[in-house]
């Protein structure tokens, strides 16, 4: 039994306990819903309605030793997300077995002396709190069942049992199968809480849960009880609430509201007439919630999702939990507005990274440093495992804002209109003014790259670019090699720090000007040739097929050229289907022709086994560490291609090029003063050939040097592991670069901050990134209406012309990718891991990616329609559908399962 104290504190317990003894520490014991009501209950100020917890002590105990509850869950456990008739079968069984379970006497006893002490007179509000619930990353709000105005002792006691029945609901058990949850390791509380009979109620988010701006408050509030609002049944006035004012506001028809009955239950009225159209809270009361959720949010240091109610001019918080679907947002640390763009979006690859990944790459930016190459960018944040680039000074720039949003949309549209919207915004442009000019020692630091630009454009260059800059690469990773490979420990992981800033100045100076001569000639090209011809569809297609030099599809062709040998081994094809990654190399020595394919494949990944699916991510695994990311692209290669054929169609590429340009330039000399326009294009034409083959190079030399890190980092780790100061090699890949410096000085690591990154990491995964957001967690699409495009249609960035129809194969993961030939290929994104999938394929559709990323050029090169950028692409059409493509107007249309 529990005594209370002259407070009404408990001093004893072991199944209940009042909301005065409950705060956050006791979520394991009462539950996420209860723990927080319970530490607001205790919050000067916050008027929370009297209430008392039954605790997951009382659960425990009441299915305790109960044999036939256990093998049901056994027969649980075994279900999977298919099994939905199983699921529901079970589920029924469950909760038809826990509601006639009786509720053991000791139970009974202590709820009976709490509900005297609370109460015996009042209504009770009684709601399930799960132990797992909102935990970062997972909620289970609205699982489990909730009883209004419920009264007397057996009728409290009935709805706890109901309660405790409602774990075992259909919606309930499918999540913790989708989230990985054991139905044995999540317990159920009972929060057991006064009934007030309000005026008006509603739910109020603490950040806007559409937006996700952590400055607005947004509020939705009817008649009547807030359950009815809560499920959907009745309709909510909206207000937008910031800095105290309402700043935007939708009052709606409210017809039906939810009241309290005198005897218990609830009741559907119809609203008086007159109070249908009017706003349920004045602007001011709105304003006062605003003030009491900031509050509150503040307290709980996160943003938060609450239900309240009004009663006799009283604000009542009636729950509060973190808001689980924001994505998160770095800190600043000062006044003004940031705009943060995606990294992953730019360079096609939107998967977490973990922290040695991200450290790479904030010291590989060689902007921000404050004098001291060696340190991680200022202009680069991390957020949800993925890195945004901090863009708002080159905004700063009356030109950054003219010219920056036109050459991001190169490698991603949406981002450059979201950089236009921006630009666009009143905050913005108070606190950022007109906008700066640039300054004379900046315009000597571009202004040699524009004149090589243009010199490329105007005088063109002899032949053989590509081999000047494969022998400008070759010679600069060498010297790289040999200047990491000179230092040990902490001098080498310095010696590291002090190269990565280095890469990408060498390719702005190298390549840079070659890249930006092969964009504007075709920028050009298109513009000009819509501009005097009509219907140049077909010669576009061709210009850009079969690039010589383009190291990443000479590495497509190299694998097909291995494809072709193990086409001649019908063993080692059966092989592949089920090879493991441990054995995979040793398991060929014993298949016939295994040592043929193995010789090939060896000299496939000595000039190509630093690349990867995600490879701008230092720690995901190279093709040589797990040569089993090919099986899917070569055995689609056998399946779907003859021998030969893939240098044929590259061969045959070449021709068509070829006609193309010849077309173009013989269509325009027969248009007016078409001597004059013929010259010019044929003139851009030849400087676009010539320099579009270097396209890839500059990824190519980053890898290189990224995977030369990579061994090196990894030979540190395992002197580490070595010493046992790690349990293993890759425990490195959790630490940053400073990190590893201090764990190699100090020969210790806190093994707990490794463990709960990971933890961290597993919920990264599960969140999808924003192109573009603000510092204030706002969410810029980016997407803009589009003309002519039909009904029902996916918008994205037409990027390579043409109009297919096909079944679309979704692949979201290179490694099990099987493409039959002719499919359009649907992919969250494609890097240069993907290209061995290109010659297949009809189409291309992408969740990101712009006109100059990897996905487009290569569709261009291959002659393939393809729509990038694609919001929910993998999602939205469903593998084996057939779509639509329109490369030229930009959409994906759906036309049949």
């Amino acid at each position: 039994m529990m005594h209370f104290n002259s407070r009404g504190r408990v001093i004893m317990q072991q199944y209940v306990l009042p909301f005065t003894a409950i705060d956050r520490s006791k979520i394991a014991v009462v539950g996420g819903k209860g723990a927080n009501l319970g530490e607001l209950f205790n919050v000067p100020g916050i008027f929370v309605p009297e209430g008392f917890c039954i605790t997951t002590e009382a659960y425990k105990r009441f299915i305790a030793s109960n044999e036939a509850f256990n093998e049901m869950l056994n027969s649980l456990e075994r279900m999977t997300i298919d099994n939905i008739d199983a699921i529901e079968t079970i589920g029924s069984k469950i909760r038809s077995h826990l509601e006639k379970l009786a509720i053991p006497q000791e139970i009974k006893a202590e709820v009976s002396e709490i509900w005297e002490h609370t109460g015996k007179h009042f209504f009770y509000a009684i709601r399930s709190s799960a132990t797992a619930e909102d935990l970062p990353g997972a909620s289970f709000a609205g699982q489990q069942d909730t009883y209004l105005n419920i009264s007397g002792l057996d009728e409290i006691l009935i709805h706890i049992r109901k309660c405790w029945a409602s774990l075992f609901t259909d919606r309930a058990i499918i999540y913790r199968i989708q989230n990985g949850f054991n139905h044995r390791d999540v317990y159920l509380a009972v929060v057991v809480q006064r009934m007030i009979f309000p005026e008006v109620a509603g739910i109020m988010f603490t950040a806007d849960p559409v937006s996700g701006n952590r400055k607005v408050v947004s509020i939705d509030a009817s008649y009547g009880l807030g359950e009815a609002l809560v499920s959907g049944i009745v309709s909510a006035d909206l207000y937008r609430v910031r800095d105290g004012t309402v700043i935007n506001k939708k009052i709606a028809e409210k017809k039906i509201a939810i009241y309290g009955l005198e005897d218990g239950g609830t009741i559907k009225r119809a609203v008086a007439k007159e109070k249908v159209n009017r706003q349920s809270i004045e602007d001011q009361v709105a304003v006062v919630l605003a003030e009491l959720g900031q509050k509150i949010e503040q307290h709980f240091g996160c943003p938060q999702d609450i239900e309240w109610c009004i009663a006799d001019d009283t604000v009542f918080i009636l729950q509060s939990r973190p808001i689980t679907t924001l994505y998160p947002v770095p800190r600043f640390f000062d006044e003004r507005l940031h705009l943060l763009i995606s990294l992953g979006h730019a360079q096609m690859m939107t998967n977490p990274i973990k922290p040695l990944g991200i450290s790479i790459l904030k010291t590989f930016m060689p902007l921000g440093k404050n004098g001291n190459q060696r340190t991680e960018s200022n202009l680069m944040a991390e957020a949800g495992g993925r890195l945004y680039i901090d863009i708002t000074k080159v905004l700063d720039y009356k030109l950054g804002r003219k010219l920056f949003p036109g050459l991001i949309s190169n490698a991603d549209e949406f981002i450059g209109n979201a950089l236009r919207e921006f630009s666009s915004w009143k905050t913005f442009k108070i606190q950022s003014g007109p906008g700066k000019k640039i300054e004379l020692p900046l315009i000597a630091k571009i202004a040699p790259f524009i004149m090589k630009v243009f010199k490329n454009i105007v005088f063109k260059e002899s032949k053989g670019i590509t081999e000047r800059v494969d022998d400008l690469i070759d010679k600069q990773i060498r010297v790289n090699r040999d200047i990491i490979y000179q230092k040990v420990g902490i001098d080498r992981v310095q010696q590291i720090q002090q190269l990565l800033p280095t890469m990408l100045p060498f390719v702005l100076k190298n390549v840079g000007p070659y890249i930006g001569t092969g964009l504007l000639t075709y920028r050009l090209i298109n513009k000009l040739a819509g501009l005097w011809l009509n219907d140049t569809e077909q010669e576009l297609r061709g210009i850009s097929k079969a690039p010589v030099g383009n190291v990443t599809s000479e590495m497509g062709l190299a694998l097909g050229d291995v494809a072709d040998i193990i086409r001649g081994y019908p063993s080692v094809i059966e092989y592949l289907k089920t090879a493991a990654d441990a054995e995979f190399m040793t398991g060929l020595d014993g298949v016939e022709g295994g040592n043929k394919v193995k010789t090939s494949l060896n000299s496939f990944l000595a000039q190509y086994g630093m690349r990867a699916t995600g490879e701008i991510d230092i720690t995901v695994p190279r093709w040589r560490e797990d040569p089993t990311q090919l099986i899917g692209s070569i055995l689609s290669n056998v399946e779907s291609n003859s021998a030969g054929m893939h240098r044929t169609q590259f061969l045959q590429g070449e021709v068509e090029a070829k006609k193309a340009v010849e077309s173009l330039i013989r269509r325009l000399q027969y248009t007016r003063f078409g001597f004059i326009k013929a010259k010019i294009m044929k003139h851009l034409l030849v400087a676009y050939r010539q320099v579009i083959g270097v396209r890839e190079h500059p990824k190519f030399f980053i890898v290189q040097n990224f995977d030369i890190i990579k061994k090196a980092i990894l030979e540190e780790a395992e002197y580490l592991v070595a010493a046992k100061i790690l349990e293993k090699a890759d425990d490195v890949f959790w630490l940053s670069l400073d990190e590893l410096i201090e764990v190699i000085n100090s020969k210790k690591a806190d093994l707990s901050i490794i463990k709960k990154r990971q933890e961290e990491f597993k919920q990264y995964i599960k969140l999808s990134p924003p192109r573009a957001m603000t510092s204030e967690g706002e969410i810029i699409t980016g997407l803009q209406q589009q003309q002519d495009i039909p009904e029902g249609a996916l918008v994205g960035s037409p990027v390579s012309v043409g109009l297919v129809e096909g079944r679309a194969r979704v692949i979201t993961n290179l490694a099990n990718a099987r493409l039959n030939k002719g499919e359009i290929l649907v992919a969250p994104f494609t890097d240069p891991g993907w290209t061995p999938l290109f010659p297949l394929a009809g189409g291309l559709v992408t969740e990101a990616g712009g006109l100059m990323t990897h996905g487009a050029v290569v569709a261009r090169e291959y002659g393939i329609p393809a729509v990038v950028g694609v919001d929910g692409a993998t999602v939205k059409i469903k593998d084996g559908e057939m779509i639509r493509i329109d490369g030229r107007k930009g959409y994906v249309k759906i036309l049949s399962e």
